[in-house]
C-alpha cells in the first residue's frame, strides 16, 4: 500500500467513479421518494374526496329533526375510523381526523367531530381559501403536522374533512433513513470495489515502471513481462519491449560504429606519433626537433579531442560504458585540488576550499575524475592573473553539490545557456567548446546535472551535483 494513498491514480480513479456512482443512485433514490410521497398523497386526497363526498351526501338526505346531527356524527365517525389506527412508541395517535358540517338554515350551528380544540380548526379554515373538491394542506394552530382538507358544498351546505396522516410521513422518514443507510453502504462498497479494481490494473502499469526503471543503457536485454490475455496494457508492454529491441539494436549500432572510428583514427595517429618520436631521438635531426616536438604536440591534442567527442557522443546516446561504484567525493576533489595547486600558484591564483567530509557519490571513478579536471582546467585556462577561486563541496537532500566560484570576467554574454553545446566557446577561448559539453554529459548519465550562474559583482559559479550513494542518503 502506498504511503501517500491520496496521490495515487487508483484513489483519483475510484473516487471519481464513486462519486459518480453515488450521485446516480441518490438520484435514483430521491426519484423513488418523491414517487411514493406523491402515491401517499394521492392516496390520501382520493379517501378524502371519496369520504367528503359520502358525507356530504348524508348530510343533504338526512331529514332535519332532531336525529340529524346524532346520524351525520355517526356516519362521520364510521370514517374517522377508517383511518388506521397507528401510534407512536408513548401510545399516542399519529392519524388525526376533523369534520365539519355547517348549514346556515339549521338553527342547531355546525356540526364538528374530531379534535376538542374546535376554534383553532375553524379559524385555520377561516383563513385559507379552501376551493371546493381541491385537497389543500393548512397549517393548525397547536399541531405540528398540516391537515389536507377537502370542502364539498351541496344545497347550501358545506363539509369540511381533514386529516393529518402522521403514520404516512413517519414511514416516509423511516424510508428516508433506510434509503440513506443503504446509500452509505453502496457508496462504501462502490468505492472498495473501483479501488480494488483500479489498483489491481494501475499495479500491472506500476510493474511495468519499475522494469523500464531498471533498464538501463549497459544492460537492454531485459523486457516487460507481456500478460497473456490482450487488453490495454497487454499492448503498452509489446510495444515497449518493440521499442527496446529497436533501441538495444541502435545502441549496439553506435557502439560498433564508435569503436571502429576509434580504432580507424587511433590508430594511424598513434602510427605517426610514435614515427615522429623516432625521428625526435635521431641526433641526427637537430634541426628538425622543434617541428617534431610540435606536430607531437598537435597529435595529443588531436586525440584527446577524439576521445572526447567519441565520449561525448555515447555520453549524448545513452550508451556510455560506466562502472558505478562508491566513491569518497571528498577524497577525489581534494587530490585532484592538489594537483593543479602548483599550476594555479603559477598563475597566481589563490585557491580556498571547503570540502564536507565523506560524501559518498555512486560514480564511475575515471569519468569523474575527467570531469572534475575539465572543471578545474577550465579555470585555470580562461582566469586571468591573480584570480581567486573557492570550491565548495556540500550534501543537500540526497545530493551532492560540488560549487567552484571565482572572481574572473566570467562566461561570455554571446553564449548564454549554449555553454554546455558542443563547440560552444567564447572568441578568444583556446580550446574546443567540449569540456562543458562533456561535464554535462557525464553529469547527466549519472543522474545528476551541471548549471552556471552569475557571481554577485564580477566572476561565475559552477555547480555540479550528483546523486550521493543510496545508503548514505537513506541513513541522512
Amino acid at each position: 500500500m502506498p504511503k501517500n494513498l491520496r496521490a495515487t491514480a487508483a484513489w483519483r480513479i475510484s473516487i471519481w467513479t464513486t462519486v459518480a456512482f453515488a450521485l446516480g443512485t441518490a438520484v435514483a433514490f430521491s426519484i423513488v421518494y418523491v414517487l411514493v410521497a406523491q402515491g401517499l398523497r394521492e392516496r390520501s386526497d382520493t379517501w378524502l374526496s371519496g369520504e367528503a363526498e359520502v358525507l356530504a351526501q348524508v348530510s343533504v338526505d338526512t331529514p332535519k329533526d332532531h336525529l340529524y346531527q346524532r346520524i351525520v356524527r355517526e356516519v362521520a365517525e364510521l370514517a374517522t375510523q377508517e383511518v388506521p389506527d397507528e401510534r407512536n412508541a408513548r401510545g399516542e395517535r399519529l392519524n388525526s381526523v376533523f369534520f365539519l358540517a355547517t348549514d346556515p338554515t339549521n338553527s342547531e350551528g355546525s356540526l364538528w367531530v374530531g379534535p376538542s380544540s374546535k376554534d383553532a380548526f375553524v379559524a385555520a379554515i377561516q383563513r385559507s381559501k379552501l376551493a371546493p373538491g381541491a385537497p389543500k394542506s393548512i397549517a393548525v394552530e397547536g399541531w405540528r403536522q398540516t391537515f389536507r382538507v377537502v370542502v364539498k358544498a351541496q344545497n347550501g351546505r358545506t363539509v369540511y374533512l381533514g386529516l393529518s396522516d402522521r403514520g404516512a410521513k413517519r414511514m416516509l422518514h423511516r424510508l428516508a433513513r433506510r434509503f440513506l443507510m443503504v446509500w452509505c453502504g453502496m457508496f462504501l462498497l462502490g468505492f472498495m470495489i473501483s479501488y480494488w479494481s483500479a489498483r489491481r490494473t494501475l499495479l500491472r502499469v506500476e510493474r511495468i515502471t519499475e522494469t523500464v526503471a531498471r533498464i538501463g543503457t549497459e544492460d537492454l536485454r531485459e523486457r516487460l513481462p507481456e500478460p497473456v490475455n490482450s487488453d490495454e496494457i497487454s499492448r503498452l508492454a509489446k510495444t515497449f519491449n518493440r521499442m527496446l529491441d529497436r533501441l538495444q539494436s541502435s545502441v549496439n549500432q553506435l557502439r560498433t560504429v564508435t569503436g571502429a572510428v576509434a580504432h580507424d583514427l587511433k590508430s594511424p595517429v598513434t602510427l605517426i606519433r610514435g614515427t615522429l618520436e623516432s625521428a625526435l631521438c635521431d641526433e641526427r635531426n637537430e634541426r628538425w626537433r622543434d617541428s617534431v616536438g610540435e606536430a607531437i604536440e598537435c597529435l595529443d591534442r588531436l586525440l584527446q579531442l577524439l576521445n572526447t567527442t567519441l565520449d561525448l557522443a555515447e555520453a549524448e546516446a545513452g550508451a556510455l560504458h560506466m562502472d558505478l561504484r562508491p566513491v569518497d567525493l571528498s577524497d577525489v576533489v581534494r587530490q585532484l585540488v592538489d594537483v593543479y595547486q602548483p599550476a594555479m600558484a603559477e598563475r597566481q591564483h589563490e585557491v580556498t576550499s571547503d570540502l564536507e567530509e565523506h560524501v559518498v557519490v555512486d560514480a564511475d571513478l575515471p569519468l569523474l575524475n575527467r570531469v572534475l579536471s575539465n572543471l578545474l582546467e577550465n579555470e585555470l585556462t580562461h582566469l586571468p592573473l591573480g584570480c581567486r577561486v573557492n570550491i565548495r563541496l556540500h550534501s543537500h537532500q540526497g545530493s551532492a553539490e560540488l560549487v567552484i566560484e571565482d572572481d574572473g570576467p566570467g562566461f561570455p554574454p554571446d553564449i548564454g545557456s549554449g555553454v554546455f553545446k558542443r563547440f560552444v566557446k567564447g572568441k578568444h577561448s583556446p580550446g574546443h567548446g567540449l569540456g562543458l559539453a562533456f561535464v554535462d554529459a557525464v553529469a547527466q548519465a549519472h543522474g545528476g546535472g551541471v548549471r552556471i550562474s552569475d557571481r554577485a559583482g564580477s566572476g561565475a559559479i559552477i555547480t555540479l551535483s550528483l546523486p550521493v550513494h543510496v545508503l548514505e542518503a537513506v541513513l541522512t
